[in-house]
């Protein structure tokens, strides 16, 4: 992903959307291992962590507690 974090392309939008997605069901009273296992197949992407990089370094995220 050699764009600009800030204008993410709409393949990586649709990666961060059903990021989110998952994370609602698999925090969710029927949360599923399926959704777990999505969770991190995303999080695992390259753009997906090219994107969360540029946007760390960038500060415009929380810092994690525990790294």
């Amino acid at each position: 992903m050699a764009n600009d974090v800030l204008k993410p392309t709409p393949t990586l939008l649709i990666k961060l959307g059903s990021l989110i997605v998952h994370y609602e069901e698999w925090t969710s009273q029927h949360g599923h291992e399926l959704d777990k296992a999505a969770i991190d197949g995303l999080m695992g992407n390259e753009d997906v962590k090219e994107w969360l990089d540029g946007m760390n370094k960038m500060a415009f995220l929380p810092s994690k507690r525990n790294q």
